[in-house]
């Protein structure tokens, strides 16, 4: 049976205690959500917590003809219907380190502007960098203009 439980704030906090809440309920529990841009958070928390989740792509989610409208509640009730029917294809979720990488690249990809410096570019890689826990020093001072 697919309940829906009410909406629920983003934060970790909030997310940890409706995560709790719903797996005290029930023997088992599978979450699941739609890929988006706030990165993979919200799956290494459950996971962390012991649950199963898996993350689909938008884009590869089965929909009627014509239906577009975002709507939390039934988008929600299909997407938990559809993962128990087994008809959704699961994208790779990369792992802290992995995903770390990928924001360092982007951050190298976008370089310095024109009313930038490079030690200012630096900067920002060396945040992200220990954003991520690592050594500042790890990161090369060089960079591409």
């Amino acid at each position: 049976m697919v309940r829906f439980f009410g909406e629920v704030d983003a934060s970790a906090t909030s997310m940890r205690r409706v995560i709790e809440r719903i797996a005290s309920r029930f023997d088992r529990v599978h979450f699941c959500y739609e890929a988006g841009p706030t990165s993979y958070g919200l799956y290494h928390l459950i996971r962390s917590l012991g649950h199963q989740c898996t993350v689909f792509a938008p884009s590869l989610i089965p929909r009627k003809p014509g239906d577009r409208v975002k709507t939390n509640r039934p988008d929600a009730v299909s997407l938990a219907r559809l993962l128990r029917a087994g008809e959704l294809t699961a994208v790779w979720v990369p792992d802290e380190s992995h995903e770390a990488m990928r924001n360092l690249v982007r951050v190298d990809k976008q370089g310095p502007s024109r009313r930038q410096d490079v030690g200012l570019h630096h900067t920002r890689k060396s945040a992200e960098v220990t954003l991520d826990g690592r050594n500042h020093d790890q990161v090369s001072r060089k960079s591409s203009c």
